[in-house]
């Protein structure tokens, strides 16, 4: 649509739908709410960005993260274009209605990225943006015309860290087809921003290689300058402090002119252009900043033909077209009903008819039904892509006798690098600097770096030995990060919506430090969220990694992996177990089914989602079995007995992880004292848990026959048996076990930071060694109250 004057119709009714989605949750909507909330200030100021992309900009290749408070002016967009239900306006924050901020997984409209934490919704337009380059550079991509990534950001955004963390890594990755829109209105929630932000701004983008395009000011203030006397109004409008400016914009035209008659009137070309003017018309031109001129707009958009980044800084008022624009109070305002019954008047919008989506205009309904119907963006149907699923081969663990998870991650990983499969292929690896100590060597040096452009190992061409082979290629399989967890987990996110976004899947890996996953914690959950698809292997792991001391050891990460929506979490013990895991893997990311639970684990496992293994780099002895159709379902599902219990069983020790050794040592100490021990070895805290969660409801909806996996496993073991449980984590991770038929137990594991040591030193020191297990379970005899453990451990407090 290049028609000014019809995008200037849709900018209103965008404006109006907007404002009254807000008003008519706040105020018109049975709520047992006292607010309900909505940003009417914040979504003004985004109005005529957002009209002049999606109608006169946007091509369907093209994709769009929404400022979070912009979300009602984004469905009013989807609304007129018939892309949304006038029900779920109405229920706008309501149960089942159109979302606070804008949704991929719970909104019906064409959500690109999910917004709502902060600048996560524009460093991964970024990170989406590296993705398309890896797809384009794939023969067997069908990716070839590249869309422009696009933010819509508010200023105060750029206080989130992330966003310089993601600058640096797009500099390092040559960047491009990434735009960056910042809605300048000089407002934050709490207040005005500081003066000169804009400079400060553009200098840190310029030294990145950013292109900067400065939207100042609209048509009416350009013509205005060109008049006599229009050099002072400039110079006064580049130089007025942000706060009196929005005051001024609150105040209206009189307030304007009175301000400006006094400090530059001078009863000549400046008063006389000031005198040429309404105070309506007045108002009208010194709020037409770039944000809010149409013409401005569209033509700095579309003048941006080539792929370099940029970033506009598109000054706007928070409010703009209410009567709440520029108060400095504006942002979770709402306005009043008598003052949206002036702004229903000024719009033309009859009672009875406000979701109308033609009511108000001034142009004929049939003329502008057909204009939008023509539109790029939209002209295509629904703009979420699917791709085809990718056969998963079996995959066999490593035949080593003695080694770690951690290890045997890198093995089979170096196993599907030497093969042709389709599997193979749509692995994508990355690591935030950790690449070679979190074992992905060896897929590295057969699968190679990613680069645009070819890029030789320095090392290897001057005839240094080394162990790996550094070359970049458009081939290579692997995405060099620098080190910045939170960059991690969201080019996993980018990388994991690939099938939706560009109709290509990928499988990616991203390994770190199981410890900083605290650190990457926001845009895991926001990657999670978006219900990217993604393995994150998070080692080494625990005390266990115990010379390097409490700064690399992590102790809350099974607590993490169980609490994540949209993450299915594991730690395996052993080579054989993590194989099924990573297979089964591989096939849960590419799931999209309907969420029916299965009634053997009754957890959804058809809708699929992301992975997160906890591995260690302490070698264990292998186990000696065959892995039968019954043990790998058990270790997918999230326990098995390692030891199976007897019918007359007084003790069970259960455990996840490298603790096994520990475990299974106790066992056989207590062999003599204890009759019928059961090893439980648990493989998935978090499946184990979520499956008796779900079965618990169900048979509070009726069925009483559900049971869970975990319910099965513990339903014959005697209810005088006592549980141990020991995790080299948190404690609470198994210690639940306890409530699940009603047997007594003691959790063992780690609660306190670590320190440097042994193995052994840290196993005895936090309590977790055989010995304490053993002794713990002999301090609990069966039918005796609990007492004190016959040893007693430092708290490490």
């Amino acid at each position: 649509m290049t028609d000014l004057t019809q995008l200037k119709e849709i900018e209103r009714k965008v404006l109006w739908l907007a404002c009254w989605t807000i008003h008519n949750a706040n105020h018109l909507r049975d709520s047992d709410e006292i607010k309900v909330g909505g940003h009417q200030a914040s979504s003004a100021s985004m109005v005529s960005i957002m009209t002049a992309l999606y109608f006169a900009v946007l091509r369907p290749e093209d994709r769009v993260a929404v400022k979070p408070h912009a979300g009602p002016v984004f469905h009013a967009i989807q609304y007129l274009m018939g892309k949304q239900s006038r029900e779920n306006m109405e229920n706008f924050r309501g149960y089942g209605g159109v979302q606070s901020y804008p949704s991929r997984t719970k909104d019906v409209d064409d959500v690109d990225f999910s917004t709502g934490s902060v600048g996560l919704g524009v460093a991964i337009t970024a990170f989406a943006s590296m993705v398309q380059d890896f797809l384009i550079a794939k023969d067997w991509s069908e990716v070839t015309a590249p869309g422009r990534m696009i933010s819509l950001m508010g200023d105060a955004e750029l206080d989130e860290g992330n966003i310089y963390e993601c600058l640096q890594e797009g500099w390092k990755h040559g960047l491009r087809n990434t735009w960056w829109i910042i809605d300048y209105n000089r407002q934050s929630l709490d207040g005005i921003v500081h003066e000169g932000l804009k400079d400060r701004i553009a200098g840190i983008f310029e030294a990145f290689g950013w292109r900067v395009e400065m939207l100042k000011h609209g048509a009416l203030q350009r013509a205005a300058f060109a008049e006599p006397g229009g050099d002072a109004l400039r110079t006064w409008i580049d130089t007025c402090p942000n706060s009196i400016f929005s005051a001024l914009t609150y105040q209206g035209g009189a307030a304007w002119r009175a301000r400006l008659l006094n400090e530059i009137g001078d009863q000549g070309p400046v008063t006389a252009l000031l005198d040429r003017r309404t105070d309506a018309e007045l108002a009208c031109l010194m709020t037409n900043l770039g944000g809010h001129c149409l013409e401005t707009l569209t033509e700095a958009f579309n003048g941006i033909s080539d792929d370099i980044p940029t970033v506009f800084i598109a000054y706007t008022v928070k409010g703009w077209g209410t009567p709440l624009a520029g108060h400095k109070d504006n942002h979770a305002g709402l306005m009043t009903r008598d003052q949206m019954a002036s702004f229903q008047e000024d719009m033309g919008v009859r009672t009875g008819h406000e979701w109308d989506p033609f009511e108000g205009l001034t142009g004929e309904a049939d003329v502008l039904k057909e204009a939008l119907g023509r539109v790029p963006f939209f002209a295509h149907g629904p703009r979420r892509a699917s791709s085809v699923d990718i056969v998963v081969p079996p995959i066999a663990p490593p035949g080593d006798k003695v080694i770690s998870t951690q290890a045997a991650f890198g093995k089979m990983l170096d196993g599907l690098a030497k093969g042709q499969t389709a599997l193979a292929e749509r692995i994508v690896t990355m690591s935030p600097d950790v690449t070679v100590s979190t074992n992905l060597g060896p897929w590295v040096n057969r699968r190679g770096l990613f680069g645009r452009t070819e890029v030789a190992d320095t090392f290897r061409a001057e005839q240094i030995p080394s162990t790996q082979k550094w070359r970049f290629s458009p081939k290579g399989q692997h995405i060099e990060l620098g080190i910045a967890e939170m960059n991690l987990c969201l080019l996993l996110g980018a990388a994991g919506l690939s099938h939706s976004l560009f109709a290509e899947r990928l499988l990616p890996i991203g390994t770190l430090y199981d410890p900083f996953v605290s650190r990457a914690l926001d845009a895991l959950n926001y990657a999670c969220y978006q219900d990217a698809r993604f393995l994150l292997v998070g080692t080494p792991s625990g005390v266990s990694l115990a010379s390097d001391g409490g700064a690399h050891q992590s102790v809350a990460t099974p607590l993490i992996g169980m609490s994540q929506d949209g993450l299915a979490a594991f730690e395996p013990a052993y080579a054989d177990e993590l194989a099924v895991i990573t297979e089964w893997a591989f096939d849960y990311m590419q799931r999209d089914g309907d969420a029916v639970q299965d009634e053997r684990t009754w957890l959804r496992d058809e809708t699929g989602g992301a992975v997160y293994l906890r591995l260690s780099t302490r070698p264990l002895e292998q186990p000696t079995r065959t892995l039968d159709p019954g043990l790998r379902r058990g270790i997918v599902d999230g326990a098995y007995w390692l030891r199976q219990p007897g019918p007359n069983c007084e003790l069970v020790i259960a455990y996840q992880g490298t603790i096994a050794t520990e475990a299974i040592a106790a066992a056989g100490l207590l062999a003599n004292s204890r009759r019928d021990i059961g090893v439980l070895a648990v493989t998935s805290a978090d499946r184990l848990n979520a499956g008796w969660q779900a079965a618990q409801r169900v048979r509070s909806q009726g069925d009483a026959s559900a049971r869970g996996h975990i319910e099965r496993l513990l339903q014959d073991v005697p209810r005088h048996a006592i549980i141990v449980t020991v995790i080299d984590g948190h404690p609470a991770t198994l210690s639940w076990l306890g409530g699940v038929v009603g047997h007594r137990t003691a959790g063992l594991g780690v609660e306190h930071f670590g320190q440097t040591g042994t193995v052994l030193d840290l196993y005895r020191h936090f309590g977790i060694d055989a010995e304490a297990i053993a002794s713990t379970a002999s301090g609990l005899s069966p039918g005796r109250p609990f007492g004190l453990p016959l040893r007693q451990y430092g708290t490490g407090s």
